[in-house]
């Protein structure tokens, strides 16, 4: 099953407090997640805790569920950070920020595991 959504990013509390460490387990943690509502969880079929894919036109990445019962229906939230910056818009439009809200997502279940910080850097060599 496959979720449209539309995806924002922002900072969090343990993304800040970990981002001295990106190399750490517990910044991975922090920001390589993806926050949805019980009911679009219920749409895909998974549980809290499960691995999801998720595409943009600007990219893919593999990221860990999360519940968050104050998501609105077909939001999807990913705390800034490396995982986040692989579907966001890279496109500043000249204000040297890429988009970061807004970016409309193709949200599935999947089998494949989330890349450590290393991992992911790799894939853009």
């Amino acid at each position: 099953m496959t979720l449209n959504a539309t995806l924002i990013t922002g900072r969090t509390i343990n993304q800040g407090a970990t981002i001295e460490n990106k190399t750490s387990l517990d910044y991975q943690e922090a920001t390589a997640y993806c926050e949805l509502n019980p009911k679009d969880i219920g749409i895909l079929g998974i549980s809290p805790g499960s691995c999801l894919l998720v595409r943009t036109d600007h990219g893919d990445v593999v990221v860990k569920l999360k519940e968050n019962k104050g998501n609105p229906d077909g939001m999807a939230f990913i705390p800034m950070g490396p995982w986040a910056n692989a579907v966001v818009d890279p496109d500043t439009k000249g204000c040297g920020m890429p988009g970061f809200k807004g970016i409309p997502a193709r949200i599935e279940p999947t089998d494949k595991k989330v890349l450590s910080m290393k991992e992911l850097i790799a894939r853009y060599k």
